[in-house]
Parts: C-alpha cells; structure tokens; sequence
C-alpha cells in the first residue's frame, strides 16, 4: 500500500500538462526522506527491542520501549515543524535544479511538513506492532494511511487542481489519520495505563539519551543510505529534466519493489528478535534461507517485469514521451539493483532483530563510501546516466556482501538474553 500510494501520487503529476510538478516532488520528497529516515531508528529500534522484550515476555520493558520513544517522536516532529523554514532552505538549496521544478518542490514541502510529528509517531506504532509479530494490525494502518491518501490525491490534485501542493497535504493529513487508528490499538490493549504505570521511569535524561545511544548506528545506516539516494537524485537533475523524470519513476519501482521486500524483512526482523531473546539461534538459519529466497524472489521479478516491457508498464505512471524514451535506456539496472538490494534489505532485518546497529553500520559505510560515492563522481564528472545507475547497484552490491559476511558469527555463541532498558 505504502508505494501503491507513491506510483498514484507520480501518476496523477506526471500526467499533469507540465512535467515540473513531477521534478519538484521528486526533489522534495528526498528532503523528506533524509528528514524522516534520519529517524527510521524510532521505527527500527523499537522493533527489534520490543520484539526481544516479547520473546522474553516482559511487559513492563515494552511499556518503557514504547513510552520512550514515543517521547522522543513527538519532540522531533514538532522541532521538526518549528524548523521547516531553515530545512527548507538548506534542503532546496543543496538540490538544485530549475525554477519552476524548486517552486513545485516547495509547495509539495511546505504542505506536507505539518504532518511530522504523526509521520514520526506513527513509525514507533509500527515497531511495537511489528515487534510483536502483529501483521494484521500494520495492514490496517497501512491500508488507513495509504488508501486516504490516494483518496485525497484525487480530491486535492484533479478535483481542486492544487497539484503539488495538493500531493503534500494529502500525504500529511493522511499521517494523522493513521496515527488516530494507531492510538485506538493502544488504548484497546491498554498500553496507555501500562505506560502510565512505568511513567516515573520514562522522563530519565540517563535514559532517553541510552535510546539515542543504541540507535546511533542504525541512524548512520539509514543516514548513509539516504545521503546516497539524495546525491543520485541531485546528480540525475544534472543531466537535466528527461533524465531526473526518468531515473524519478525507475526509483518508484524500486520503490515499489523494496516495500515488498521489506515486508519479509519486518517478518524476518520481528520473528528472528523474538527467537534472538528467547536464546533459539538454531531456529535464525531456517528465517534467513526462507526469508532470503522470497525476498531475491520478489526483487528479481519486479526488475525483470519493468526491464522487460519498460514503456508499457512506465507508461501508467507518465506519457511523456520525454522522459520514456531515456526510462528504456536505464530499465535493465532495476535486475542488479533489485537483485543484490532485495539480499541487504533482507538482511537489515535480520540483524535490526538482534539489534545488531554496529554491523549496519559499518556495512553501509563500505558501501557507500567504497562503492556508491567514487563510481557516482565519476558519471558526474563524465556526465553519464548509466554509470550513476552502476554506481546505485554498486551500493546494493557491497552492502549484501558485507551483510552475508558477518551472518555466520550470529549463529554461533551462548544464548542471548536481549536489551532492557529500565
């Protein structure tokens, strides 16, 4: 549901007469990414530690996991709110590109950034449903999230002609929308008054900045990640308007592609911490060979749809012949990309489960710093699409590797009894 909503977002834009609607939230978008995964960590992290705490069976710690950083989400939404100007100006301006793609970009900006403190809220609503292996619950949000969403696109772009800025009032409103449904599971399984039972305990500096401690190298990872996402698009919009319109939707696939897998991931994340904090490492092997096949399953069959018949399938997202014609060109980098990403992703998972931060960390850092950034200056430099796009699988390539490596030590060793954070 998550990039159903983003490729209908594309499409009611890119089908709009001019095509710098589609560039300006494309823009935008990335400094919302950098923003809001910059704090993936309140998503991931609680996960991984309510998932452990459950394997554990130990309520009064999911309480102060869930209370914590609950805190911490509500104070960084509404200082990001209050920043929104400073943000917006460092953020356009390290982009780039035209005057009317930034103008596009910055009514997308300056409507959806009220929606922060329910974006923020929201991801530690998911780590405590994810953590507990509650799949169907994160379908109803997602379905709550994504389909209004979609419903308020229609209304706000085609019906009010807002456009852009019509893309980001919908998304933000539909936030909230989620984070009320969210607080009615709370308040059905009465975490409310087990949070208010442990309330002495929440509000300690000490701990609030363990929170902080702990997820410090899930931050650089998804830090890391983003910075290289960011740098792709801000180089793409080099090569100009085709060629940013064109790399925009292959990222919509990819996109599309990576929520999928992330659903193995979330499963194989929640199920490997739980059996990680029982002490059940032999049960850690039979996730990842089940979750790791379906996950390059589904990566390889996305790639290889839209690698296949590019102008077909692209073609429902935009018509415009200008940005089709270079999508053909760049199709085929969706197989590794998809190939080796659908591995890393899989395994993030896996070691967010174990709350293992330090081996993501310095993963992503290899990565990015040994295989994304030099191949991404040099298309810079020689001004080539293609090699931007090997330098984007390159960064899929190493992280896999350099996950796969440090699986074997996680399934030797004691028992592991997991985090409390009290």
């Amino acid at each position: 549901m998550v990039p159903l909503a983003g490729i209908i977002d594309t499409a009611f834009l890119g089908h709009l007469a001019d095509i710098h609607h589609l560039g300006g939230v494309a823009i935008a978008a990335v400094i919302f990414n950098v923003v809001y995964w910059s704090f993936g960590f309140l998503r991931m992290g609680t996960t991984g530690l309510v998932a452990q705490a459950h394997g554990r069976q130990d309520a009064a710690d999911i309480a102060l996991i869930l209370g914590r950083n609950g805190l911490v989400a509500l104070m960084a939404g509404w200082a990001i709110v209050a920043l929104q100007v400073p943000i917006g100006m460092i953020g356009f301006g390290l982009m780039g590109s035209t005057a009317d793609v930034q103008m596009s970009g910055q009514a997308f900006y300056h409507a959806r950034i009220w929606g922060a403190p329910a974006v923020l809220m929201n991801y530690v609503l998911l780590g405590w449903l994810l953590g507990q292996g509650q799949g169907r619950r994160v379908l109803v949000l997602s379905l709550v999230a994504n389909g209004s969403n979609i419903l308020l696109d229609y209304v706000f772009i085609r019906q009010l002609g807002w456009a852009s800025a019509g893309a980001g009032a919908a998304t933000a409103l539909s936030q909230v929308l989620m984070l009320v449904v969210g607080l009615g599971y709370l308040w059905r399984e009465q975490m409310l008054t087990q949070i208010l039972q442990v309330k002495a305990s929440l509000w300690q500096p000490t701990a609030i900045a363990a929170i902080f401690r702990l997820n410090r190298d899930i931050l650089i990872r998804t830090f890391s990640i983003l910075l290289c996402f960011a740098l792709f698009t801000r180089w793409s919009a080099d090569l100009g308007t085709a060629v940013l319109g064109a790399n925009t939707l292959i990222l919509q696939v990819i996109t599309l592609a990576t929520y999928f897998i992330d659903g193995i991931a979330f499963a194989t994340e929640s199920i490997a911490g739980q059996f990680y904090g029982a002490g059940q490492r032999q049960s850690l092997r039979w996730v990842l060979l089940w979750g790791g096949g379906i996950a390059v399953s589904v990566g390889l069959t996305f790639g290889g749809a839209f690698a296949l018949w590019p102008r077909s399938l692209f073609r429902l997202m935009s018509d415009h012949e200008a940005i089709l014609t270079p999508v053909s060109q760049y199709a085929a980098w969706l197989l590794p990309t998809l190939g080796f990403g659908a591995i890393a992703f899989l395994l993030d998972g896996y070691f967010l489960g174990l709350t293992a931060g330090q081996r993501l960390r310095n993963s992503t850092l290899i990565a990015a710093i040994g295989g994304f950034l030099p191949l991404a200056l040099l298309a810079r430099h020689v001004q080539s699409a293609h090699l931007l796009w090997g330098a984007m699988a390159m960064l899929m390539v190493m992280r896999a590797l350099t996950l796969s490596w440090a699986v074997p030590a996680t399934l030797r060793g004691s028992a592991y009894k997991g985090w409390k954070l009290q």
